[in-house]
Protein backbone atom coordinates (compact mmCIF):
# COMPACT_ATOMS: atom_id res chain seq x y z
CA UNK A 1 0.00 0.00 0.00
CA UNK A 2 1.41 3.01 -0.93
CA UNK A 3 1.38 5.97 1.91
CA UNK A 4 -0.09 9.02 1.88
CA UNK A 5 3.61 10.61 2.33
CA UNK A 6 4.38 8.58 -0.90
CA UNK A 7 1.47 9.77 -2.41
CA UNK A 8 2.54 13.54 -1.81
CA UNK A 9 6.23 12.88 -2.61
CA UNK A 10 4.43 11.81 -6.20
CA UNK A 11 2.25 14.29 -7.18
CA UNK A 12 5.03 17.07 -6.05
CA UNK A 13 7.87 15.23 -8.76
CA UNK A 14 4.16 15.20 -11.09
CA UNK A 15 3.71 18.77 -10.35
CA UNK A 16 7.42 19.79 -11.14
CA UNK A 17 7.49 17.58 -14.33
CA UNK A 18 4.53 19.17 -15.84
CA UNK A 19 5.01 23.22 -14.44
CA UNK A 20 8.32 24.31 -14.50
CA UNK A 21 10.24 24.25 -10.95
CA UNK A 22 11.60 27.72 -11.08
CA UNK A 23 10.04 31.44 -10.79
CA UNK A 24 10.13 32.87 -14.20
CA UNK A 25 10.17 36.65 -11.83
CA UNK A 26 12.79 35.76 -9.07
CA UNK A 27 14.13 32.26 -10.12
CA UNK A 28 12.90 30.80 -6.99
CA UNK A 29 12.89 26.77 -7.18
CA UNK A 30 10.42 24.31 -5.79
CA UNK A 31 7.25 27.47 -4.95
CA UNK A 32 4.51 27.05 -6.77
CA UNK A 33 1.32 29.92 -6.34
CA UNK A 34 -2.20 30.28 -7.55
CA UNK A 35 -0.39 31.17 -10.81
CA UNK A 36 1.44 28.59 -12.30
CA UNK A 37 5.39 29.47 -13.13
CA UNK A 38 5.23 31.86 -10.60
CA UNK A 39 6.19 32.19 -6.93
CA UNK A 40 3.75 33.43 -4.65
CA UNK A 41 5.56 37.09 -4.24
CA UNK A 42 5.87 37.41 -7.80
CA UNK A 43 2.36 36.01 -8.65
CA UNK A 44 1.67 39.31 -6.15
CA UNK A 45 2.65 41.70 -7.96
CA UNK A 46 -0.07 41.15 -10.95
CA UNK A 47 -2.74 40.49 -8.79
CA UNK A 48 -3.70 44.10 -8.31
CA UNK A 49 -6.89 46.02 -10.19
CA UNK A 50 -6.71 47.65 -13.06
CA UNK A 51 -5.43 51.03 -13.52
CA UNK A 52 -4.86 53.73 -15.96
CA UNK A 53 -1.66 53.66 -17.62
CA UNK A 54 -0.44 57.04 -17.83
CA UNK A 55 0.79 58.17 -20.90
CA UNK A 56 2.00 61.09 -22.59
CA UNK A 57 0.08 64.21 -23.91
CA UNK A 58 -0.93 63.85 -27.02
CA UNK A 59 0.52 66.13 -30.03
CA UNK A 60 -1.93 69.32 -31.48
CA UNK A 61 -4.25 68.02 -33.42
CA UNK A 62 -3.41 64.16 -33.02
CA UNK A 63 -6.19 61.92 -32.08
CA UNK A 64 -7.21 61.22 -28.49
CA UNK A 65 -4.87 58.86 -26.58
CA UNK A 66 -6.58 55.56 -25.57
CA UNK A 67 -7.66 54.72 -22.13
CA UNK A 68 -5.11 52.04 -21.48
CA UNK A 69 -5.89 49.62 -17.87
CA UNK A 70 -2.64 47.88 -16.64
CA UNK A 71 -2.10 45.69 -14.00
CA UNK A 72 0.91 46.31 -12.50
CA UNK A 73 3.98 48.88 -13.02
CA UNK A 74 6.51 47.57 -15.24
CA UNK A 75 9.00 47.30 -12.19
CA UNK A 76 10.48 43.88 -11.13
CA UNK A 77 9.73 41.31 -10.93
CA UNK A 78 6.96 42.19 -13.64
CA UNK A 79 9.83 42.68 -16.40
CA UNK A 80 11.54 39.44 -15.63
CA UNK A 81 7.89 37.51 -16.06
CA UNK A 82 6.99 38.88 -19.21
CA UNK A 83 10.65 38.63 -20.87
CA UNK A 84 10.78 34.95 -19.55
CA UNK A 85 7.26 34.87 -21.51
CA UNK A 86 8.16 36.38 -24.64
CA UNK A 87 11.66 35.81 -24.78
CA UNK A 88 12.57 32.35 -23.14
CA UNK A 89 10.48 30.07 -24.02
CA UNK A 90 8.19 29.96 -20.65
CA UNK A 91 5.21 28.94 -22.75
CA UNK A 92 3.35 27.61 -19.74
CA UNK A 93 2.89 31.46 -18.53
CA UNK A 94 0.97 32.46 -21.60
CA UNK A 95 -2.20 30.85 -20.08
CA UNK A 96 -1.74 32.62 -16.00
CA UNK A 97 -0.84 35.77 -17.95
CA UNK A 98 -3.65 36.16 -20.34
CA UNK A 99 -6.21 34.72 -17.56
CA UNK A 100 -4.84 37.89 -15.28
CA UNK A 101 -5.23 40.29 -18.60
CA UNK A 102 -8.97 39.09 -18.88
CA UNK A 103 -9.68 41.51 -15.69
CA UNK A 104 -7.58 44.47 -17.48
CA UNK A 105 -9.14 43.42 -20.39
CA UNK A 106 -12.87 43.67 -18.82
CA UNK A 107 -12.15 46.90 -17.37
CA UNK A 108 -10.88 48.77 -20.39
CA UNK A 109 -14.25 47.32 -22.40
CA UNK A 110 -16.61 49.70 -19.85
CA UNK A 111 -19.57 47.09 -20.43
CA UNK A 112 -19.26 46.28 -24.08
CA UNK A 113 -20.44 42.96 -24.46
CA UNK A 114 -19.85 40.69 -26.84
CA UNK A 115 -16.21 42.13 -27.62
CA UNK A 116 -13.27 41.16 -29.79
CA UNK A 117 -9.91 41.57 -28.27
CA UNK A 118 -7.64 42.34 -31.03
CA UNK A 119 -3.95 41.28 -29.84
CA UNK A 120 -0.92 43.89 -31.12
CA UNK A 121 1.12 41.73 -33.87
CA UNK A 122 4.32 40.63 -33.38
CA UNK A 123 6.78 41.20 -36.39
CA UNK A 124 6.92 38.42 -38.99
CA UNK A 125 10.43 38.48 -37.76
CA UNK A 126 9.83 38.47 -34.53
CA UNK A 127 7.60 35.45 -34.63
CA UNK A 128 9.94 33.09 -36.23
CA UNK A 129 12.74 33.95 -33.44
CA UNK A 130 10.33 33.45 -30.88
CA UNK A 131 8.36 30.73 -32.30
CA UNK A 132 5.33 32.03 -31.23
CA UNK A 133 3.24 35.31 -31.07
CA UNK A 134 3.40 35.67 -27.38
CA UNK A 135 0.64 38.41 -27.12
CA UNK A 136 -1.79 36.55 -29.17
CA UNK A 137 -1.32 33.28 -27.12
CA UNK A 138 -2.34 35.37 -23.79
CA UNK A 139 -5.46 37.34 -25.61
CA UNK A 140 -6.62 33.71 -26.16
CA UNK A 141 -6.07 32.46 -22.70
CA UNK A 142 -7.79 36.43 -21.55
CA UNK A 143 -10.72 35.23 -24.05
CA UNK A 144 -11.11 32.28 -21.99
CA UNK A 145 -11.08 34.22 -18.86
CA UNK A 146 -13.70 36.50 -19.98
CA UNK A 147 -16.59 33.22 -21.73
CA UNK A 148 -15.46 31.80 -18.34
CA UNK A 149 -17.03 34.60 -16.44
CA UNK A 150 -20.06 34.96 -19.12
CA UNK A 151 -18.69 37.41 -21.41
CA UNK A 152 -18.73 36.92 -25.03
CA UNK A 153 -15.41 37.37 -25.84
CA UNK A 154 -13.19 36.29 -28.70
CA UNK A 155 -9.72 36.63 -30.56
CA UNK A 156 -10.17 38.48 -33.98
CA UNK A 157 -6.02 38.93 -35.17
CA UNK A 158 -7.03 42.08 -37.39
CA UNK A 159 -3.67 43.75 -37.03
CA UNK A 160 -0.62 43.29 -39.97
CA UNK A 161 2.46 44.72 -40.21
CA UNK A 162 2.76 46.29 -44.01
CA UNK A 163 6.47 47.76 -43.47
CA UNK A 164 9.23 46.75 -41.65
CA UNK A 165 9.74 48.37 -38.50
CA UNK A 166 13.03 49.12 -36.17
CA UNK A 167 13.19 47.83 -32.50
CA UNK A 168 11.95 50.05 -30.23
CA UNK A 169 14.37 49.34 -27.76
CA UNK A 170 16.66 52.48 -26.86
CA UNK A 171 14.25 55.13 -28.73
CA UNK A 172 12.34 57.60 -27.50
CA UNK A 173 8.69 58.61 -27.84
CA UNK A 174 9.18 61.06 -31.03
CA UNK A 175 11.25 58.17 -32.58
CA UNK A 176 8.42 55.51 -31.78
CA UNK A 177 6.04 57.40 -32.83
CA UNK A 178 7.55 57.81 -36.34
CA UNK A 179 8.92 54.39 -36.16
CA UNK A 180 5.99 53.10 -36.18
CA UNK A 181 3.79 55.77 -38.21
CA UNK A 182 1.55 53.52 -40.70
CA UNK A 183 3.18 50.21 -39.85
CA UNK A 184 -0.20 48.29 -39.12
CA UNK A 185 -3.44 47.61 -40.92
CA UNK A 186 -6.24 45.80 -40.90
CA UNK A 187 -6.31 42.71 -42.91
CA UNK A 188 -8.98 42.29 -45.60
CA UNK A 189 -10.20 39.08 -44.11
CA UNK A 190 -11.12 40.93 -40.89
CA UNK A 191 -12.39 43.61 -41.86
CA UNK A 192 -16.01 43.45 -42.17
CA UNK A 193 -15.62 41.18 -38.90
CA UNK A 194 -14.40 43.97 -37.12
CA UNK A 195 -17.61 45.80 -36.99
CA UNK A 196 -20.03 43.68 -35.61
CA UNK A 197 -18.49 44.01 -32.12
CA UNK A 198 -16.60 46.29 -29.90
CA UNK A 199 -12.57 46.30 -30.07
CA UNK A 200 -10.17 46.12 -27.03
CA UNK A 201 -6.49 46.62 -28.00
CA UNK A 202 -4.67 44.16 -26.18
CA UNK A 203 -0.83 43.91 -25.43
CA UNK A 204 1.84 42.92 -22.95
CA UNK A 205 3.44 46.29 -21.97
CA UNK A 206 2.62 49.67 -22.21
CA UNK A 207 5.23 52.79 -22.53
CA UNK A 208 5.06 55.68 -24.53
CA UNK A 209 1.92 54.86 -25.77
CA UNK A 210 3.50 54.78 -29.88
CA UNK A 211 2.31 50.68 -30.06
CA UNK A 212 -1.02 51.03 -29.26
CA UNK A 213 -1.52 54.65 -30.89
CA UNK A 214 -0.89 53.19 -34.21
CA UNK A 215 -2.77 50.12 -33.77
CA UNK A 216 -5.77 52.43 -32.82
CA UNK A 217 -5.00 54.32 -35.74
CA UNK A 218 -5.59 51.44 -38.46
CA UNK A 219 -8.89 50.19 -36.78
CA UNK A 220 -10.07 53.57 -36.73
CA UNK A 221 -8.77 53.82 -40.55
CA UNK A 222 -11.55 50.68 -41.07
CA UNK A 223 -14.13 51.93 -39.30
CA UNK A 224 -13.82 50.71 -35.68
CA UNK A 225 -11.77 52.60 -32.95
CA UNK A 226 -10.92 50.92 -30.04
CA UNK A 227 -13.21 51.15 -26.48
CA UNK A 228 -9.79 50.60 -24.84
CA UNK A 229 -6.75 48.93 -24.30
CA UNK A 230 -5.61 46.07 -21.81
CA UNK A 231 -1.89 45.46 -20.95
CA UNK A 232 -0.42 43.18 -18.16
CA UNK A 233 2.47 46.61 -17.11
CA UNK A 234 2.79 50.25 -17.64
CA UNK A 235 6.07 52.10 -17.49
CA UNK A 236 3.95 54.68 -15.46
CA UNK A 237 0.51 54.21 -13.92
CA UNK A 238 -1.79 57.09 -12.60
Amino acid sequence: MISQVGLKSWGSLLADLILPAECAGCGESGSHSALPGLCPLCALSLSGAPVPARLPRRENGGPKMLPVLALAAYLDPVPEIIIAQKEHGRLDLAKPLGRELARAAEAAAAGADPLWLVPVPSTRAATVRRGQDPVLRMARAAAAGLRASGRAAAVLPALTHRRRVADQAGLGRRARAENLAGALAVRASSARLLGERPVVLVDDVVTSGATLAEAARALRAAGNAPVGAAVLAAARLR
